[in-house]
């Protein structure tokens, strides 16, 4: 569910309805989507975001994740982070690391906000039915630096904002585009955003699921399934007469139903950085690109008090993770793209204004190349 916050200016203005990426005839992959293509397609996940467009300068807001609908304290989920390029203010990571689990929703919002965000996070798990004498909690945060667009000094996602969001959080359809987290970010050249897909492997594979939601906020050279978009449209990192900042970041959220050990986890969230390499993005000096992957499997769970020493677990052996690696590097190139086509223009503070992918054009340049469906 979104909330805007008091609108003083238009959200978009742009006048043509935006599409996703597969409407509009790119299919990247060979892989099926889920029924919402979308990272909620891996069950029990859900969604929130808090929008805040106020006045002529606040263009920002976050987005939670949020694993499985019940105390995740309680019922932690095994997880694994990777750092494809650290400039960034990722919280809570190294006990991720460490452990090998997730312990409370996954927030996303601006750099200034992340540790505010991940107070509140802290926040809303104390007051958890069920953490009453909880006296540690390992929140995950992640952020992109939206302070072109949006006046980030002044730090304006409180802790009302984020409960907002936990508490609307949503399965089924995901707003995408000038939303949450990504209402302030631009990508490659144009207005970035949320971003999400999703896959489903064949049976013969395991019939698992694999969802991912993108925060995009950086720069590169923008492929759209193989064609040279930013180079024909001469806005691209280095075009000699187009002034192009290549800095920022992005965030990366797996999310799966397989079985799988935080280890192979971790090789999962490897992949994604595959996918980002083929929308044209190489991780500039500047650009905090993390990806952060879980399994929502009931028998993976960790519970916070143990019942006893040794824990016997399923687990889908290496042999067998190559259709999720595949399904991985699909979802995260056409959860990317769907960020793009669904954002829309946004002026921000100092009159600033980031356009959106320009939607005509894209598609001539991609039937130029045969990179989408003909009907």
């Amino acid at each position: 569910m979104l909330l805007i916050l008091l609108l003083a200016l238009p959200l978009s203005i742009s006048a043509q309805e935006r599409q996703r990426a597969r409407e509009l005839g790119i299919e990247p992959g060979i892989l099926t989507p889920g029924p919402y293509n979308a990272i909620t397609d891996v069950a029990g996940v859900s969604v929130g975001h808090t929008t805040l467009v106020v006045g002529d300068s606040i263009r920002t807001g976050v987005t939670v994740i949020r694993p499985h609908g019940g105390n995740i304290f309680q019922e932690k989920v095994p997880a694994a982070v990777f750092v494809g390029n650290g400039f960034g203010k990722a919280i809570g990571f190294t006990q991720v690391e460490e452990l090998g689990n997730i312990e409370t929703p996954i927030a996303l919002t601006n750099t200034l906000n992340a540790f505010l965000v991940a107070n509140a996070l802290m926040d809303y798990t104390l007051q958890t039915p069920g953490n009453e004498s909880v006296r540690s909690v390992n929140p995950v945060v992640g952020e992109t630096n939206d302070g072109w667009l949006n006046h980030i000094r002044g730090r304006h996602v409180k802790q009302e904002h984020v409960f907002k969001a936990l508490e609307n959080a949503q399965t089924g359809i995901v707003a995408e585009g000038n939303v949450g987290a990504g209402t302030g970010t631009r990508a490659l050249g144009f207005k970035g955003g949320i971003g999400t897909a999703s896959r489903v492997l064949p049976e013969d594979k395991g019939g698992y699921t694999v969802g991912v939601l993108v925060q995009t906020n950086f720069g590169g050279i923008l492929q759209i399934n193989g064609a040279p978009v930013g180079r024909e449209m001469n806005n691209f990192y280095m075009a000699e007469d187009v002034p192009y900042v290549v800095d920022g970041s992005c965030m990366m959220i797996i999310a799966t139903d397989a079985p799988l050990s935080p280890r192979n986890l971790k090789r999962l969230a490897k992949r994604s950085f595959l996918a980002f390499g083929r929308v044209g993005a190489f991780s500039s000096n500047g650009s905090g690109d993390y990806s952060i992957a879980f399994s929502t499997h009931k028998d993976r769970r960790i519970p916070y008090t143990a019942a006893s020493i040794e824990r016997t677990v399923k687990e889908v052996g290496n042999d067998f993770m190559s259709p999720l690696f595949l399904a991985v590097v699909e979802a995260t190139e056409e959860a990317i793209y769907n960020s793009l086509f669904m954002a829309e223009d946004m002026q921000g503070q100092d009159g600033r204004i980031m356009k959106a992918l320009p939607i005509e054009q894209t598609l001539k340049i991609l039937d130029q190349y045969k990179a989408r469906k003909q009907e």
